[in-house]
């Protein structure tokens, strides 16, 4: 198997709650809830991919703090590596763009969300106070 593609996800906290998204219907895992992020391009760093997938998702601007863990998940057609970073809102109004629906929702209500299961092990993790907010 080749190797796992790496994509980047944003754990962005603000007044106590984290920005979730859901995927659009025509996209892989239609559907499915997952923290933004997405796949880091030729030459930039992880930290650059999140700035500018949350800028070209979102709309809003960002600057990433603390790599706060990765997972390779295999999936049928493809394996990626998600990497999650602490990622701080600096400024802007969200406009979504690429996903079907967002929510700001704290960590007990993670659960009541079907994760894509990439973002199922950070999910746990938050709930479990291994990532604090």
């Amino acid at each position: 198997m080749k190797d796992p593609i790496k994509v980047t996800a944003a754990i962005l906290e603000k007044d106590g709650r984290i920005i979730i998204a859901q995927r659009k219907s025509k996209d892989h895992l239609a559907g499915k809830w997952e923290f933004p992020g997405g796949k880091i391009e030729p030459g930039e760093t992880p930290e650059e991919c999140l700035a500018r997938e949350l800028n070209e998702e979102f709309n809003i601007t960002v600057s990433v703090g603390d790599f706060l863990g990765s997972n390779i998940h295999y999936y049928d057609h493809i394996s990626i590596e998600l990497m999650a970073y602490r990622t701080f809102w600096v400024g802007g109004e969200i406009n979504s763009t690429d996903h079907k629906d967002y929510k700001w929702v704290t960590i007990d209500e993670l659960d009541q969300f079907d994760f894509a299961p990439a973002d199922r092990p950070f999910v746990e993790k938050l709930r479990r106070g291994e990532i604090e907010l």
